[in-house]
C-alpha cells in the first residue's frame, strides 16, 4: 500500500537499528506516550530488536486506560437511567468499574449503544426528543476537535437533550508530571503523531528546555519508530536536549490551526485525575461556561458526585507511568486477563498490558501462554 508498505519495510528498519548500535554508548530509558505506538513496538518485535542499552518504557498514551475508575462509574450510573441513551466508542463498553461494566447495563436493559462518531449520538438525540442521549467524550486532543463540534451543533440547532461526559486530557501536563517525579525513569520521549497532528509541537519545547529532556514526535510503523528512537538517542548521546519531527508527512510545528479553534471555542483547560496517577494540574478539557448546559455532570448532578477506589489488585498505576512492566503485575495472565480484566490497560486496544498480552512478548513461567 503507498505511502504505509514502505514504513513497515524489514530492510528499512534493520538500516536504521544498525545505525542505532554503532550511536549508541551507554544505557538510555525511552519512554513512547502513545498506546498505539506501544502496541504497534509489541507486534512488530522491535523491543527485541533494539541494543541492550535502549529500554522503551510505557507511558500513559491511552485515553481508555487513564480514565479515572469513579467516571467509568458515573457512566455507568447514567446509563443505566431509564431516561437516559448512553452512546459511546466501543472501546469503553467493557472497561470495568467498580462493579460491572457499560455492556452488562446493555445486557440488563439499558440502552447503551455504540456510536463511530459524537455526530451519530447527535442524531439519536434528534431523533429521540423524550431521552437525554449522552455522549462519552473521551480521548487526548485528537479527538477533541470532533466532540467540540457536536456540543457546538447541538447549540445551534437546539438540540438541548444531547449532553457529553467529560474525560478528555491533554499531553504536555503528563509529561511534566512524570518528570517532577523525585526519581524520574525518563531520559527522552517519543512523542504521538496523531496528537501533534492536531495540536503541532510547538508546545513541547519549553519542556524540553525545562527538563532538559529530548522529544522526537514519531509515526506508528516499526520505521517510525526506529527513526524516532535513533534520533533521540543521538540527542542523548550528544547532549542535546530539543523537539525533533520524525513524523513530517502527517505533522508540522504550528499543527492543525482550525481544529485548535474549535477546540478552545468549546473547551477550557482544567484539573484532570488520571487513573492511576492521581490528579494533574491543568491537564484537561472541560466545557465552557456558555456550553455548560451540555455538561451531563452537571445535568445530573447525583452521577457527578460518584467517587470511587480503584482496585488494590491492579498496578495499572505503576504501569501507566512507567515504573512497572505489565509482566511485573502478580495479577497479569492470571486473574487479570482480557476476558476476565481488573484494569483499563488490560482491555483497552491501545492498553499496555493488552499488548503484553495478546503478542506474547514477556509472560511471567507460570502464566498461561497469551493469545497469539
Amino acid at each position: 500500500m503507498k505511502y504505509l508498505d514502505e514504513y513497515r519495510d524489514g530492510e528499512a528498519t534493520r538500516k536504521l537499528l544498525g545505525e542505532l548500535r554503532q550511536t549508541v554508548t551507554r544505557p538510555w530509558r525511552i519512554m513512547e506516550v502513545c498506546g498505539g505506538q506501544t502496541h504497534s513496538i509489541m507486534k512488530s518485535g522491535l523491543g527485541q530488536l533494539l541494543p541492550p542499552e535502549v529500554e522503551l518504557i510505557h507511558g500513559p498514551g491511552c485515553p481508555v486506560c487513564v480514565t479515572p475508575l469513579e467516571l467509568i462509574d458515573r457512566a455507568i450510573a447514567l446509563a443505566s437511567r431509564p431516561d437516559v441513551i448512553f452512546t459511546s466508542f466501543g472501546d469503553m463498553l467493557r472497561v470495568p468499574g467498580s462493579q460491572g461494566d457499560l455492556f452488562s447495563v446493555k445486557a440488563a436493559g439499558g440502552d447503551v449503544r455504540i456510536v463511530y462518531s459524537p455526530l451519530d449520538a447527535l442524531k439519536i438525540a434528534r431523533e429521540n426528543p423524550a431521552k437525554t442521549v449522552v455522549f462519552f467524550a473521551i480521548g487526548f486532543e485528537t479527538t477533541a476537535p470532533p466532540n467540540a463540534m457536536a456540543v457546538m451543533q447541538a447549540k445551534a440547532q437546539g438540540i438541548d437533550n444531547f449532553a457529553v461526559l467529560v474525560s478528555h486530557v491533554t499531553v504536555p501536563p503528563v509529561i511534566a508530571g512524570l518528570m517532577e517525579e523525585d526519581d524520574v525513569r525518563v531520559d527522552a520521549f517519543l512523542a504521538a503523531g496523531h496528537v501533534c497532528a492536531v495540536m503541532g509541537y510547538w508546545e513541547y519545547s519549553p519542556l524540553a528546555a525545562r527538563y532538559h529532556i529530548p522529544i522526537v514526535v514519531t509515526g506508528f510503523e516499526p520505521v517510525d519508530l526506529a527513526r524516532g528512537i535513533l534520533m533521540a538517542v543521538r540527542q542523548l548521546e550528544e547532549g542535546r536536549a530539543e523537539v525533533e519531527n520524525a513524523y513530517e508527512r502527517s505533522v508540522t510545528h504550528d499543527g492543525n490551526r482550525p481544529a485548535q479553534d474549535t477546540i478552545n471555542r468549546v473547551f477550557e483547560l482544567c484539573d484532570r485525575k488520571w487513573r492511576g496517577i492521581g490528579v494533574i494540574p491543568m491537564s484537561g478539557y472541560r466545557l465552557r461556561e456558555e456550553y455548560a448546559s451540555f455538561d451531563a455532570e452537571l445535568r445530573f448532578p447525583a452521577v457527578g458526585a460518584i467517587q470511587t477506589a480503584e482496585s488494590s489488585l491492579c498496578i495499572s498505576g505503576l504501569i501507566l507511568q512507567g515504573r512497572k512492566k505489565p509482566f511485573e503485575c502478580a495479577a497479569f495472565g492470571r486473574e487479570c486477563t482480557p476476558q476476565t480484566p481488573l484494569g483499563a490497560t488490560m482491555v483497552s486496544s491501545e492498553g499496555a498490558c493488552a499488548a503484553y498480552y495478546r503478542y506474547g512478548r514477556i509472560h511471567t513461567p507460570d502464566a498461561p501462554a497469551a493469545n497469539s
